[in-house]
C-alpha cells in the first residue's frame, strides 16, 4: 500500500527548497474534511488550531473545532467564557461560514460510551464502580484514546446531520507527538485483552481463578490490596462483553478515519532542533502508518532583521565602537549592532534547521510562521495567525 498524498495545489514538487503549504487550498477543499494538528507540546498547537479553523469558517465553511488543550487559551481567544464537551458557538465570525468549539472533558465522553451502550441499570453499576473511575480519569493513554473517540462521534453526527462540513482536531498536549495515535490500539486492546479477562475472571468463588497458579496469585493480591479491590474488578471486566466488547472496532473504525482521503495532517513545529526532530519523526510515521500529510507549520520563526547588514559585520562594527571608548551615542550604537548581530545569527539558525529537515523530507509542503510580538488572545489575534499561516 502507497502513502497517501495531497494532490492539486497541495502536491509536493522535488528540489531542495521544499514546496509552500497552502493552507487556503487546504481550507477551501470541500474533499478536507478533517484537518488534525499534531507536533511536540508548547509549539502553538491549539493557536494553530483555532486560527485555522477561524480563517475556514470566514471562507464559508461550517466548522467545529476541538481542543484537548488544559490552559484554555482556545476560550478565552474565542471569547467563550469556558469550553466543554458540548460545540459552542463563536460570536464574530465574520463572513458566511460558522464556527462552534469544544474543549474534550475525558470523563463525560467515557461516560458517554458507557451510556449509549449499556442499560441504565448496568450503565449505573459500571459508572459507579472505582475501577472504571480510575480508568476513566486517570489511565495512561485514556485522554488520547477519548479524544479519537470524540473525533469518531463528532464526524458522525455531523454526517448524518449535515452540521459540520469541517472538523478541526488539536491533539493532546502529550510527551510524545505520537502517543495520540497509539493510545487507541493501547486501551483498546487493554479492555478487550484476553489475559486481563483470564487473570479477573472468577471461578469458584471472588479470590479463585480457573487455575491452582493464577489462584495461588489472586489469593496473595487479596491478602495486599483487600478482596474488595478485586470484587470490583471482576464487576467491571464482567461488564466488558456487553459495553466495552466494541472499543477495538470503535479505535479501527477511527483509524480508518484517520487514514481517510478526507482527512488532512497538519505537523506543528518551533524552529528549534528538539520540536523539528520530532516533526520528521511524525511525518516518517505517518507516511508509515499511510495517513494524509497536509503539510509543515514552523510556529513562531524569528522575524528577519531590516536591513542588509551581515552578522559578522555588524558585530566588528560594535566592537570597533566599543574599542574606541566613544560618547553614550556610540555605547548605545554598539549595543544596537550587538543585538542585531544576534538577530541575523538567530535567522540564520532556524534557516538551516528548516533546511536540514527539507534535505530529509523534500516532499513536505511547508508554512513558516513569524513570532508575534504578543500572545493571541482574541479573534483579531487568531485571523493574523490565520493570515501569516496563509502567506498573506
Amino acid at each position: 500500500m502507497t502513502p497517501r498524498t495531497r494532490v492539486g495545489p497541495l502536491a509536493a514538487h522535488p528540489g531542495s527548497v521544499p514546496p509552500q503549504l497552502d493552507v487556503d487550498a487546504l481550507l477551501d477543499d470541500p474533499a478536507t474534511g478533517i484537518i488534525v494538528c499534531c507536533g511536540s507540546g508548547g509549539v502553538g498547537k491549539t493557536t494553530t488550531s483555532a486560527a485555522l479553523a477561524l480563517r475556514a469558517a470566514e471562507r464559508g465553511r461550517k466548522v467545529v473545532v476541538l481542543t484537548i488543550d488544559p490552559a484554555r487559551r482556545l476560550a478565552q481567544s474565542m471569547g467563550i467564557e469556558e469550553l466543554d464537551n458540548t460545540p459552542r458557538p463563536v460570536t464574530g465570525v465574520e463572513g458566511e461560514g460558522s464556527l462552534d468549539a469544544m474543549m474534550l472533558d475525558m470523563k463525560s465522553t467515557f461516560d458517554e460510551v458507557v451510556l449509549s451502550q449499556a442499560t441504565p441499570e448496568k450503565a449505573k453499576q459500571i459508572l459507579e464502580n472505582p475501577f472504571y473511575i480510575a480508568l476513566s480519569t486517570s489511565f495512561a493513554g485514556t485522554q488520547e484514546y477519548m479524544a479519537m473517540e470524540k473525533l469518531g462521534q463528532i464526524h458522525a453526527a455531523a454526517k448524518d446531520a449535515g452540521t459540520y462540513d469541517l472538523i478541526v482536531v488539536d491533539t493532546p498536549p502529550s510527551r510524545s507527538a505520537l502517543d495520540f495515535l497509539d493510545a487507541p490500539e493501547r486501551l483498546s486492546s487493554f479492555l478487550d485483552g484476553r489475559f486481563i479477562r483470564l487473570m479477573l475472571a472468577p471461578a469458584r468463588g471472588p479470590a479463585k481463578l480457573m487455575t491452582a497458579g493464577l489462584g495461588l496469585v489472586t489469593g496473595a493480591l487479596t491478602k495486599i490490596l483487600g478482596a474488595q479491590i478485586l470484587t470490583d474488578l471482576q464487576t467491571f471486566v464482567a461488564a466488558l462483553d456487553t459495553v466495552f466488547g466494541g472499543f477495538r472496532a470503535r479505535a479501527q473504525a477511527t483509524y480508518a478515519l484517520l487514514q481517510a482521503q478526507e482527512t488532512a495532517f497538519v505537523v506543528v513545529a518551533a524552529p528549534e532542533p528538539d520540536a523539528l526532530r520530532e516533526a520528521a519523526y511524525f511525518v516518517e510515521r505517518l507516511t508509515e502508518d499511510h495517513m494524509p500529510l497536509a503539510g509543515l507549520v514552523v510556529n513562531r520563526a524569528s522575524p528577519v532583521p531590516a536591513g542588509d547588514l551581515e552578522a559578522d559585520e555588524a558585530t566588528a562594527a560594535a566592537n570597533r565602537l566599543r574599542s574606541a571608548g566613544g560618547s553614550p551615542t556610540a555605547e548605545l550604537t554598539a549595543g544596537l549592532l550587538r543585538l542585531h548581530a544576534d538577530a541575523v545569527r538567530t535567522v540564520e539558525r532556524e534557516a538551516t534547521l528548516r533546511q536540514r529537515f527539507a534535505a530529509a523530507h523534500p516532499d513536505v509542503a511547508t508554512a513558516v510562521v513569524p513570532a508575534l510580538a504578543s500572545d493571541v488572545h482574541d479573534l483579531d489575534g487568531l485571523r493574523r495567525v490565520g493570515g501569516l499561516l496563509a502567506g498573506d
